[in-house]
């Protein structure tokens, strides 16, 4: 099992000034690998049997692939000998970066979904290095070593379980500091089968008006972080505005926005999960409707969409559920041998249709309660909570679990909402 702890770093001001360049130094190195890459692309990319209108004879090289510009980095330290000064591997990291990117852009993901054209960064705008690499012991105490850059003070907020082993580190610039990322793996947790009781079963209806109303009637209050910190955003963007390009005071005021933005992100980061956490602590299973949330947040509810965080909050919930039983949370924390798991449903029809009787009953958003001819009579959000419940029952977990059940749990045929399973 795979998961990443991040913990903030205490570098001295020489140890600062060294991050920010080596940043500078590698944003340098991806810029170039990726005009590299352009450069032959825009010259080779027409096939053999056609003509560009703009006709010439390209370059006769080969293709500059992940191999071959590895091998020029050696090259790279006896031209500019200060690229010695960085980690080998971190260097190579690099190359990696501009591989992804680049055949993102080409070929597209697993999935086939392709990627926009790359860009190239501005120093401010590269902020990452990464170790592939590292060794058993490198963190010590509150203090990590990083392969010739040397030893750093990490506030250690919360330890590492036992049995994870550190594979890389990840040093971020943010606007409040230098972070540190370590993925962690641990080869001895199992992977998690679904285990779980089939009446802890819940429906969540996503909102706007309310952030989440559970089929049990239970409602999550939207907190609106984005939309309270905007008159002290108004105050600071005024700063900037006054400020002379160019200028220190400018630069100050912009490192002023960032971290009040930066504050708004982690307050929603941390209303998510404990929503999350009080979500799994209840339920075994979660419902939830599968959104095109990226769609939704460019429509006229864009401001309030991103400041809901539909789909940050989905993500922490999908993995939390996975991993919740694996050992990596304190004793405690969930139920023991929970085996939790989160479905998303086709929500068509999830407002409209009663979930008592299943009549269409059409309503525009600003009506928010909802009453049919059956005598059903329930907030909006509540019976578009029981419609994404009902939507659940069909699904393939649960009958895959029923045919389990003889060797397993024996499992009674459950009703969900007048539906069963």
């Amino acid at each position: 099992m795979r998961t990443a702890y991040q913990y903030k770093l205490r570098p001295t001001t020489k140890q600062a000034i060294e991050i920010d360049r080596w940043l500078s130094m590698l944003c340098a190195q991806y810029n170039y690998l990726l005009a590299d890459r352009f450069d032959w692309y825009e010259q080779n990319r027409c096939p053999v049997n056609a003509c560009p209108l703009v006709c010439h004879i390209p370059e006769l090289r080969d293709n500059p692939d992940y191999y071959s510009q590895k091998k020029k980095l050696p090259q790279l330290k006896k031209t500019h000998p200060w690229y010695g000064e960085i980690y080998s591997q971190v260097l190579q990291d690099i190359v990696k970066r501009v591989k992804v990117t680049f055949d993102r852009f080409l070929k597209g993901d697993r999935n086939g979904k392709r990627s926009g054209r790359p860009r190239f960064k501005s120093r401010e705008r590269y902020r990452t290095f990464t170790y592939p690499q590292m060794k058993d012991g490198c963190l010590q105490n509150n203090l990590i070593t990083l392969p010739m850059f040397g030893i750093v003070k990490v506030i250690l907020h919360r330890p590492i379980p036992d049995g994870f082993k550190i594979k890389t580190a990840s040093v971020t610039k943010k606007a409040d500091g230098y972070y540190l990322t370590l993925s962690l793996e641990d080869t001895t947790v199992p992977d998690i089968k679904p285990d779980f009781n089939a009446d802890s079963i819940t429906g969540i209806d996503l909102g706007l008006k309310e952030f989440l109303t559970t089929s049990d009637g239970d409602v999550v209050p939207i907190p609106q972080h984005y939309r309270k910190s905007q008159k002290r955003l108004r105050v600071i963007h005024s700063r900037v505005s006054r400020r002379q390009k160019g200028s220190n005071q400018r630069k100050k005021a912009q490192t002023q926005v960032a971290k009040q933005h930066k504050k708004v992100a982690d307050k929603r980061k941390d209303f998510h999960f404990k929503t999350v956490n009080n979500l799994l602590e209840k339920y075994d299973v979660v419902v939830h409707e599968d959104l095109n949330v990226k769609g939704l947040s460019r429509s006229m509810l864009a401001k309030s969409v991103h400041d809901a965080g539909w789909g940050s909050f989905l993500s922490i919930l999908t993995t939390k559920a996975a991993k919740c039983a694996t050992g990596e949370y304190p004793r405690g924390h969930f139920r023991e041998n929970a085996g939790l798991l989160v479905i998303a449903v086709n929500p068509s029809g999830t407002s409209q249709d009663c979930s008592s009787c299943g009549v269409k009953v059409p309503k525009s958003l600003h009506i928010r309660q909802h009453i049919c001819i059956c005598g059903c009579n329930l907030d909006r959000d509540h019976n578009a909570a029981l419609n994404i419940l009902n939507k659940a029952a069909g699904h393939s977990v649960f009958k895959a679990k029923s045919l389990l059940s003889s060797s397993r749990i024996v499992l009674e045929a459950p009703t969900i909402i007048g539906t069963p399973i």
